[in-house]
């Protein structure tokens, strides 16, 4: 069977939210104990910082990517039903706020020798005080993810069946993520002296991480606008082509 769109839409979308649910769930193992977060987190390094998880992880976001911006493209009329715009509302906010999670882990990792560990994540993050736009930060992407995937399986009678349970699953899953994320954030927090160690070790990659985060962010909100404009002006030629 060849494949289509819906096939690489579906395909690609699993991946990514493959990805969302482990660090949701990772985040989970810190209401048990952050060790336990921590050897949770070392496990999703060694797979998706591996080459065939690097290859699988970004060729997924980019074909998903690449597939959005063809329908903002080839989209003729935006009077869309609410859900829909609140999927592509979580579909599209979703990378601006990974870029920022992305430079600071995996940037940071490859070019400036960070060794990314809950207890230096979030000790970052409090310093910073944005410890709040980590337990956002999935959010958009869990939302995005469980529309997508009840789209495809609310059209088999047995999901129907189990959807209740399905909606408290998620549900469930990023408030339990927020919960784990708060109690390791509580471990870590009183030590101010760690604090205050892992500011200045981070302190000389701030800028030029920085400098990634904006640029990656300018390339992507560029792509979307871009896409939508040409999409207007495809348009407008076609209603001048038409008009006698």
């Amino acid at each position: 069977m060849p494949l289509t769109t819906h096939h690489l839409r579906l395909g690609s979308g699993l991946v990514l939210m493959s990805y969302i649910s482990l660090h949701l769930i990772n985040h989970m193992l810190g209401i048990v104990s952050l060790s336990l977060a921590e050897a949770g987190l070392r496990l999703a390094i060694r797979l998706w910082q591996s080459p065939p998880g690097t290859v699988l992880l970004y060729g997924a976001f980019a074909l998903h990517f690449a597939l959005a911006l063809h329908t903002i493209h080839q989209r003729r009329h935006w009077q869309l039903p609410a859900r829909e715009w609140l999927r592509l509302w979580s579909g599209f906010s979703l990378p601006l706020l990974l870029i920022g999670h992305a430079v600071n882990t995996r940037v940071a990792t490859s070019f400036y020798g960070f060794h990314p560990s809950y207890e230096k994540i979030i000790a970052g993050l409090i310093s910073g005080g944005s410890q709040g736009w980590q337990i956002a930060l999935l959010a958009p992407g869990w939302v995005h993810g469980c529309m997508g995937l009840w789209i495809t399986l609310r059209r088999h009678v047995q999901s129907r069946r189990i959807r209740l349970a399905l909606a408290t699953l998620f549900v469930a899953v990023p408030l339990l993520s927020a919960a784990g994320f708060l109690r390791m954030a509580r471990t870590i927090e009183p030590h101010e002296a760690l604090l205050v160690a892992h500011a200045a070790e981070a302190r000389p990659r701030a800028a030029p991480l920085a400098s990634w985060r904006h640029v990656l962010l300018g390339a992507y909100l560029s792509l979307i606008v871009g896409s939508f404009v040409a999409g207007r002006w495809r348009d407008a030629g076609s209603r001048d082509a038409a008009a006698p």
